[in-house]
């Protein structure tokens, strides 16, 4: 559901991940401290009345917007890691998959919100906690379930999958990421180059 009726003439008001959309922008533009009920409501076409009957708290409607975003980028690998896992040539599907997570995880709209988990997380560290797991971790795993499921014939030799996926994942966006979040216009080294140095670790002799 992604509206709430109104009176006539007046457009529907905002529901469900629609008003978590509009209060996400409030968060993004205005930081916690600076976003309000009052604005997020005003957005969303509904009363302050209706918003916290929804969201009881300022905090709670930011967590919901938290919990909301990650999960919606949660699977955002999945059809690279499908195609990792049916691709005979192991190197062009790690190619393939180190690609779509520059993508995205380098994404103007993905280090926005990363900035205000990080600016946010002193003053709310159990929202962080939650991003960190459901965002993070949760991708890592999902790497790390794939590369455990891959035919032995594919020229790998992965003793431990989760660290394997999060060393990886480390290689294609860290120092990318590290210099994005400081405000630097920084992509990081060429993605075959991050490729290889995971084969030379993990290929099989």
């Amino acid at each position: 559901m992604t509206s709430r009726a109104s009176g006539p003439g007046r457009p529907p008001g905002l529901t469900g991940d629609a008003l978590l959309a509009t209060a996400r922008d409030v968060f993004l533009e205005h930081g916690y401290a600076g976003a309000s009920m009052e604005e997020v409501a005003r957005r969303a076409r509904i009363s302050k009345a209706s918003l916290y009957r929804d969201h009881s708290s300022k905090t709670e409607l930011y967590t919901a917007v938290v919990r909301q975003w990650a999960a919606a980028g949660r699977d955002a690998m999945r059809p690279a890691l499908e195609r990792l896992a049916a691709d005979d040539d192991v190197r062009r599907g790690l190619t393939e998959l180190a690609e779509t997570m520059r993508a995205g995880i380098l994404s103007e709209p993905v280090l926005r919100m990363r900035r205000l988990v990080i600016a946010e997380a002193p003053a709310h560290p159990e929202v962080a906690r939650l991003y960190l797991e459901e965002s993070w971790n949760r991708n890592i795993q999902n790497l790390a379930d794939t590369l455990a499921q891959l035919p032995v014939d594919r020229g790998l030799q992965i003793d431990d999958a989760h660290a394997a996926a999060s060393e990886f994942t480390w290689l294609v966006i860290g120092p990318a990421l590290n210099a994005q979040l400081l405000g630097v216009d920084e992509t990081g080294g060429p993605v075959p180059r991050a490729v290889d140095a995971f084969l030379a670790r993990y290929g099989r002799p």
